[in-house]
């Protein structure tokens, strides 16, 4: 889980599960609530009521999706715990709460824009999944949003980290960047940079030909040239396993 130096009261993880933190006590809450605060933490802006409902409640009647928001708003009611700030024609989450995935949004964004310095925190954070439990229908692309973003921010903490000479955090970094998408050749080609980096050219075969092996069993596809190149393998030498 994403952390921060001085944790707010109110703490809304969405990484990996959610999870809802009040002054460093975990509240129970029904699924209908915990898909409204999800909803509204992942959003930059207030949200009508209707588009609300009709999001999360998509196959059934715009008076019945209405019900269930008005029940999952009442069981979100916690006296001097706002969560919400509500008008009677919108919604949004409380600017109070802590949302760990807005927090990792802006960490990634900083870092591809070159403006932060590569984060203290474990590199494996960015490696969790958003509401890996929910399948609800608009969390598909806020997930592939999310997964691109973080996968983006590991391979230029990577980078950056093999320039700076932290081998061994560049290549966990570069390691979960793999995990997150073991076909992704960028991925692999800077966790291989990070072992050749480090003068563990037999790390850097290996993660190579583990990378080969997969992208021919799934795709029937080779590595890039570039990858060939950056190996010293001789891909007319490599027939497919």
């Amino acid at each position: 889980m994403l952390e921060t130096e001085q944790a707010p009261p109110r703490r809304l993880y969405l990484l990996g599960g959610f999870e809802l933190h009040e002054a460093g006590e975990v509240v129970d809450m029904p699924a209908a609530s915990q898909r409204v605060l999800a909803f509204l933490a992942l959003q930059q802006r207030r949200v009508s009521r209707p588009l609300l409902a009709g999001t999360l409640w998509p196959e059934t009647t715009d008076a019945r999706a209405g019900a269930n928001l008005r029940s999952a708003l009442w069981r979100l009611r916690r006296p001097g715990h706002d969560l919400l700030t509500c008008t009677p024609t919108h919604l949004a989450l409380h600017d109070g709460v802590w949302v760990d995935a807005r927090e990792s949004a802006r960490a990634s964004r900083a870092l591809l824009d070159g403006g932060e310095p590569v984060p203290s925190i474990d590199p494996r954070c960015f490696g969790d999944e958003l509401l890996p439990d929910l399948w609800d229908g608009w969390l598909v692309i806020e997930r592939e949003r999310v997964r691109q973003l973080h996968l983006h921010a590991l391979e230029r903490v990577c980078l950056r980290l093999t320039e700076q000479g932290d081998l061994a955090q560049a290549i966990l970094a570069g390691i979960t960047a793999v995990e997150m998408d073991p076909l992704r050749e960028s991925a692999n080609r800077i966790l291989i940079q990070a072992h050749l980096a480090e003068g563990n050219r037999v790390e850097a075969i290996r993660q190579f030909d583990a990378y080969r092996r997969l992208l021919a069993e799934e795709l029937g596809l080779l590595p890039s040239a570039e990858l060939f190149r950056l190996t010293g393998i001789d891909a007319a030498a490599v027939m497919p396993p």
